[in-house]
């Protein structure tokens, strides 16, 4: 798939009409995402015939985007029943089968399932300071291969967190506009 037709198809994806600030809730937007798996595709070979969990999905633009780019399974994880509705409702549209977990990350136990990549955007710790390093240590426990997040430039110090945690390589800004920091953990 191009990336332009990546791009269109997400920018079609019904968003949050209502988010809810006390979970940090914001639209992927369909730029940022498309790059983002993009790049973790023909760059990294990491997302098609791979699985992939999409954590904190919201509603579903990361998980959506695995799926077009033909990943051979996608769990999408939230909280928030209403933003799985909505992923449900995207994934339903577009004719994907995308599987769909309420939990908190903090209790995530996906019972033997193997995911090879973690994608999110997480949130950003602005209103629960640590909340992305919660998002962030979860993906690098349970990625084997590779981890693609967003996060805030003010929360740059996730960087090397990530790097004590598990030794991480980072690829930043692979895409990302300014005051985003992107990168991938190996």
């Amino acid at each position: 798939m191009k990336l332009k037709q990546l791009e269109g198809l997400l920018g079609g994806l019904t968003q949050f009409s209502d988010p809810k600030v006390e979970l940090e809730q914001y639209a992927t937007g369909p730029h940022i995402a498309s790059r983002m798996l993009y790049t973790a595709e023909n760059s990294f070979d990491d997302i098609s015939g791979k699985v992939v969990a999409d954590f904190g999905c919201g509603c579903g633009t990361l998980a959506v985007a695995s799926a077009l780019l033909d990943a051979e399974h996608v769990t999408g994880i939230d909280i928030d029943l209403q933003s799985l509705e909505l992923a449900q409702e995207n994934a339903t549209d577009l004719e994907l089968d995308i599987d769909l977990i309420q939990c908190d990350i903090k209790n995530l136990n996906l019972k033997g399932l193997l995911v090879d990549t973690v994608v999110m955007n997480p949130p950003f710790g602005t209103k629960r300071k640590g909340a992305d390093m919660e998002f962030l240590s979860m993906g690098l426990k349970v990625a084997a291969q590779a981890v693609y997040s967003l996060h805030k430039t003010s929360t740059r110090e996730v960087s090397s967190c990530a790097v004590y945690i598990s030794n991480a390589i980072f690829v930043e800004n692979i895409g990302a506009p300014k005051g985003i920091t992107q990168f991938c953990t190996r």
